[in-house]
């Protein structure tokens, strides 16, 4: 086959990659050229420049077709190679696996059921969709938590895991089905400063908010896409190449860069993503294995 055509049938449907993405793949490109040159090493009267048959075309084909597959996820339907990924591309093919999902809106009397995986074990979390129903935690240990919920201002005080009768505390409802939050990145990221945790400029302290948000609320798929592009506005940000989740799932990870007071043993939080679709599978401390809306407080999706 033609080498000419055989590139243009491997690459005529695929868009260009943006420039930031080009460099990676160039080096391969390169190592391509230079693999097929030492392959098919010919006495120099009989060599002409550029003539590569067989495995040489198809090696070049490839790196070319590996250079201009990098556009994002959401326009090719293709996921880049995690090693020639930058963090703007993971987090906006990401936004592109979340616009995706199902959406599963829960009534105000539902529960938001999560399953996490951290060092100490496996834990299952209710929580009331409104913030006005009890829910619980169930630890790793088997003990619970208590979750009370909030209603007309006022909510039980436990000690342990047992109420202490006719003793209430001032409350406000902590709502997990966040669909009121914007669809916009740029309305997302103005959230996120105005209501995070941390000092200004702790872009550590926002991906918690992040990881927070994406692991234990309900957020539209709309919502959740803007999350995580509002998160690609986060300078200094990093790739991790090979990460697993706190459950040992391989995937490709994002960390957030530490505050210069942050001492030498700090250690950057990593937001994974499964390195195929993109799916957010959690973080290297604590892994979602499982979430659900769910009617009542027990019961799994």
């Amino acid at each position: 086959m033609d080498e000419l055509q055989l590139i243009a049938e491997r690459t005529g449907s695929v868009p260009l990659a943006e420039s930031g993405a080009l460099g990676p793949a160039r080096a391969r490109l390169m190592a391509e050229i230079a693999a097929a040159e030492t392959e098919n090493v010919v006495p120099l009267r009989n060599r002409r420049r550029w003539a590569w048959t067989g495995a040489g075309a198809l090696g070049l084909a490839a790196a070319i077709t590996a250079v201009v597959a990098l556009a994002p996820v959401e326009q090719v339907g293709l996921e880049p190679p995690a090693a020639a990924a930058d963090p703007v591309t993971v987090l906006r093919n990401a936004a592109a696996a979340a616009l995706k999902s199902p959406a599963t809106p829960p009534r105000p009397d539902q529960f938001l059921y999560t399953k996490t995986k951290d060092p100490e074990g496996e834990r299952e979390s209710w929580y009331s969709a409104d913030g006005t129903r009890d829910g619980v935690i169930k630890m790793a240990d088997g003990s619970l938590l208590p979750l009370p919920g909030c209603r007309d201002g006022k909510a039980q005080v436990y000690k342990g895991d047992e109420p202490l009768k006719g003793l209430t505390e001032p409350c406000e409802p902590t709502v997990r089905d966040r669909r009121d939050l914007p669809v916009d990145a740029d309305a997302v990221f103005a959230y996120l400063n105005a209501h995070h945790s941390g000092e200004d400029g702790d872009y550590n302290a926002m991906g918690k908010d992040i990881q927070e948000l994406a692991s234990g609320y309900y957020l539209s798929p709309a919502t959740r896409a803007a999350l995580f592009e509002a998160a690609a506005k986060v300078p200094r940000l990093r790739v991790l190449e090979t990460a697993h989740d706190a459950a040992g799932r391989p995937g490709v990870g994002i960390t957030w860069p530490l505050k210069p007071s942050d001492g030498p043993d700090a250690e950057p939080m990593v937001i994974v993503f499964a390195a195929d679709t993109f799916l957010y599978l959690g973080t290297n401390s604590t892994a979602v294995t499982a979430s659900g809306v769910v009617d009542r407080v027990g019961q799994r999706p």
